[in-house]
């Protein structure tokens, strides 16, 4: 009997697709360490600022999800002196793919003495998920910024594995007009197979990267490490030009969610935003 390949799916058109997001300005609050100054949001992404004593926004995609052709940019701008945390409402699922990309796009601007804490849940890659991510960081000589994203292959609770996709990743920070840190990741099919090597992920599903950009980040590394001691799975920090960057490998999602929170919580010296703790 001859086998035939079945037909892809068309390719959906662009003007169905989501495309949209947020764009945030945020200025100098004595009580607070920062406020809103101008929002816009548009394609379903929104962002809400719940009362507390800290200035501490999070973004909202009433779409439940992503997936191929979906583009969402988010644009935030810190004044001199503003202080701010930025998270989201619930873990990113990138679901598949048959033709485009699912494109995400973060834009952070620091002006002096300002600090930012970009601190989202996981972002769930499914099985053909096609996703490229772009970070674009610009940020005065004594802003301060840290920096997480984690990365899950697949829930394993779930029964699940991605084994074909794509995933690139790339991160562009500049301090005083000066590139200090670059990072290109590109994952493809296989990725199941990709991942079971040991110079990638040792079969793990799960990583994540925290970058923390502080004109005292060299200095903290022996407490980067301490803080690094009793986690439950392959960890890693160092420390170069002024920043510290740790790495965070896991085959077990919930394991390494824990594993952030108690070395970003540690290295802040606050705790994580309360969607974290739901």
């Amino acid at each position: 009997m001859l086998m035939t390949r079945p037909p892809s799916s068309p390719r959906l058109p662009r003007m169905i697709r989501a495309n949209g997001g947020v764009r945030l300005a945020i200025g100098a609050d004595p009580r607070r360490g920062g406020t809103p100054m101008r929002i816009a949001e548009s394609g379903g992404y929104r962002v809400r600022f719940p009362r507390g004593r800290i200035c501490e926004g999070v973004f909202i995609n009433t779409g439940g999800g992503m997936t191929g052709g979906d583009r969402l940019g988010i644009g935030v701008t810190l004044a001199d002196g503003a202080e701010a945390t930025l998270t989201t409402q619930a873990a990113e699922k990138i679901y598949r793919s048959d033709h485009d990309d699912t494109e995400i796009t973060v834009c952070l601007d620091l002006a002096p003495g300002a600090g930012l804490a970009w601190l989202p849940q996981e972002q769930i890659l499914f099985d053909e998920a096609r996703l490229r991510r772009r970070f674009e960081v610009a940020m005065a000589a004594d802003a301060r910024l840290i920096l997480l994203e984690s990365t899950i292959f697949g829930r394993t609770a779930m029964g699940e594995s991605v084994k074909a996709g794509r995933f690139r990743d790339s991160w562009r920070v500049r301090r005083a007009g000066r590139l200090i840190f670059a990072e290109e990741v590109r994952l493809e099919d296989p990725i199941a197979q990709t991942l079971t090597r040991g110079a990638v992920a040792g079969g793990a599903h799960a990583f994540a990267t925290c970058l923390i950009v502080t004109p005292d980040a060299e200095i903290r590394l022996e407490e980067a490490r301490a803080c690094l001691a009793e986690v439950p799975c392959p960890c890693g920090v160092s420390a170069l030009d002024g920043f510290l960057v740790a790495r965070f490998l896991s085959h077990d999602a919930q394991a390494l969610r824990g594993a952030l929170i108690r070395f970003v919580e540690a290295m802040r010296g606050q705790i994580m935003p309360r969607s974290w703790m739901i």
